[in-house]
């Protein structure tokens, strides 16, 4: 509903409206007793999945690294069904020692199947916010929005890595250095790009640029083949709780095992076959090293690196990752504005089992995190899609719980401050 001053109220708002912020829509659609209009998920892109779709393309990906039951959708076998029904099962790539995987086309059909079967676009405001401050008098908070405020007894932060993207100091003030995320476009003129990074994603956009041009793949170590972005059994809670758990929230314990867990700058072993024929075909070379300086001559880039070796191309294309979330500027805004606790190196304390964030005195604010930002919480999947479902499991649950208390008065919803971290 909208009031008198142009408020905008409901009773959640979900900040991004990528993977995780599509798919908690529908699970507190169906999980709670929440209605269409009590739900709204407030994104600047013009559709939902933009963001994931724009970095599909650019990075030229072919296939999702997780398998058929990790998508939008709440039914873990929707897709699998979806692919049967259109005649589409040779999508589901076999994977050795790993179930089958979807297309991105697939993935991507099924995902607006979903879409419009449960009428999320109508949820939908396109807008950026601004800053979140709680309401006084109530546990609710108020969102400001490039297209007006809302007020929302309940907020989601699914925001993603917020579009900060990882940048080598050699590489900044150099036109001919683009990062992936960015928009990035194959340049037809070029003979030579120079790919930088060591994950899936260089790899699949050096094999991609392989078949119209020379392509150097650049990396600081061998590069390390692993299926998954975390070893399966992260993906259940009560392993999560096992081995997360029990170590002090927000401590830098739980941020080196998580990212330690993680299966960061890896490549898929189905890649190796693709990357080994690009080889022997002359179209792609392996260069490993530390870049210590750039410079351009004639349109030409020399990239000088640790080992005293050079590696030369008409541009760069850098697929080095992001910056971490949890020292985005609009992270910092909100746990300054709300006082909210954070961790090692920033990170977000949670309350484990709700995924709420927990303020500085005790106090409940009505503030949920999904994705990079719960990793504290939820493991090394966090900002995957198995993430996704994860934390939509203890927010859907934890709003459930709230709502259903009758008038929702006089209920202590503190989180206790959890002990001194380091």
């Amino acid at each position: 509903m909208t009031t008198d001053n142009s408020t905008h109220t409901v009773s959640c708002t979900i900040v991004g409206g990528g993977i995780h912020g599509t798919h908690l829509a529908q699970r507190l659609l169906e999980d709670t007793p929440l209605e269409p209009s009590d739900v709204l998920i407030v994104d600047p892109h013009d559709r939902l999945l933009a963001s994931f779709r724009e970095k599909a393309k650019s990075c030229r990906m072919k296939g999702l690294r997780s398998s058929f039951v990790h998508h939008v959708g709440t039914d873990p076998f929707g897709l699998e069904r979806f692919a049967e029904a259109n005649e589409r099962e040779s999508e589901l790539v076999p994977t050795v020692d790993y179930p089958p995987r979807p297309s991105l086309d697939l993935f991507l059909d099924y995902s607006d199947a979903v879409i419009e079967r449960k009428h999320l676009e109508s949820l939908h405001r396109r807008a950026t916010v601004d800053g979140i401050h709680e309401r006084p008098g109530t546990t609710g908070l108020r969102l400001e929005t490039s297209a007006g405020p809302i007020e929302t007894d309940h907020c989601v932060l699914a925001i993603g890595h917020g579009n900060q993207y990882r940048w080598p100091a050699w590489a900044t003030g150099l036109d001919e250095v683009e990062h992936v995320w960015e928009g990035f476009e194959p340049d037809a003129s070029a003979d030579r790009t120079i790919v930088v990074g060591g994950g899936i994603t260089a790899a699949q956009l050096a094999c991609a640029l392989s078949e119209t041009q020379s392509v150097a793949l650049l990396s600081r170590h061998p590069l390390e083949w692993e299926v998954s972005e975390a070893a399966p059994p992260w993906i259940n809670w009560e392993h999560v709780k096992h081995n997360l758990h029990t170590l002090p929230p927000g401590s830098s314990e739980r941020l080196d095992l998580v990212s330690d867990a993680r299966n960061t700058a890896t490549v898929p072993p189905y890649f190796y076959e693709e990357v080994a024929d690009r080889i022997d075909d002359g179209v792609l070379t392996l260069s490993q090293g530390d870049v210590e300086s750039a410079t351009v001559d004639d349109g030409t880039v020399r990239l000088s690196l640790d080992h005293g070796l050079e590696v030369l191309g008409d541009r760069v294309v850098l697929a080095t990752g992001f910056e971490p979330v949890f020292e985005h500027p609009f992270v910092d805004r909100i746990a300054e504005r709300l006082e909210m606790v954070r961790g090692h190196r920033g990170i977000p304390v949670l309350d484990d089992e709700t995924l709420a964030w927990r303020s500085d005195d005790g106090r409940f604010v009505p503030l949920y995190v999904s994705g990079a930002l719960a990793m504290g919480s939820v493991g090394p999947y966090a900002p995957n899609i198995p993430g996704a479902r994860r934390a939509g499991d203890r927010i859907t649950a934890a709003i459930a719980r709230r709502l259903r208390r009758p008038g929702n008065d006089g209920v202590d919803d503190s989180i206790p401050t959890p002990e001194p971290f380091d």
